[in-house]
């Protein structure tokens, strides 16, 4: 647990719950996400990192303000339907640190490839109807643009508990 005395400036502790937030410093809510408090990895890893003309999201789930919504094993503890949620909210957690990168989602010329992770009971074998939540988010927001490959794959474990885990990498426009 990081110590009070140890938080660099600009972010925000939370001694209740041991999480680390950024602080922007402006509100920006979007589909009824505050993007202006972020979440930071709790792993020594960036959200995203920009090579060339390419954006690569780290695994983003199915948070809100630092919290897992939905967790379990998809086929157990939550219905398909429930993990198609979870996956359209690990895209717009993806679609946040992206925007807070970039500082606009307009840099964005077309999604490449869209990698998921679904933790899914034994014998569940539906995962990529549970990521059409995020896919189909994508290009409910893009159009055309956010037509990507993907790969769906199971999972028995995901880091906190999480139902549902997702990568992206898009392509991006110079600033």
């Amino acid at each position: 647990m990081m110590k009070r005395s140890a938080v660099p400036p600009g972010i925000t502790y939370s001694p209740r719950s041991g999480k680390r937030y950024a602080n922007s410093g402006s509100e920006n809510r979007s589909n009824g996400y505050d993007s202006s408090r972020r979440y930071l990895p709790p792993a020594n890893f960036v959200p995203v990192v920009i090579s060339g003309s390419l954006a690569f999201v780290s695994g983003q789930g199915p948070l809100s303000d630092g919290t897992v919504v939905w967790k379990g094993s998809v086929g157990h503890d939550i219905t398909p339907d429930e993990g198609y949620q979870a996956a359209r909210l690990a895209a717009i957690n993806a679609l946040s640190v992206l925007k807070n990168e970039l500082g606009s989602l307009n840099r964005i010329k077309r999604f490449v490839k869209l990698l998921a992770w679904v933790r899914s009971a034994p014998g569940f074998d539906q995962q990529h109807l549970v990521i059409n939540g995020a896919s189909d988010f994508i290009v409910e927001v893009f159009g055309d643009k956010g037509k990507h490959a993907r790969s769906a794959v199971s999972a028995t474990e995901l880091p906190l508990g999480m139902a549902v885990e997702i990568e992206m990498i898009a392509e991006i426009a110079a600033e």
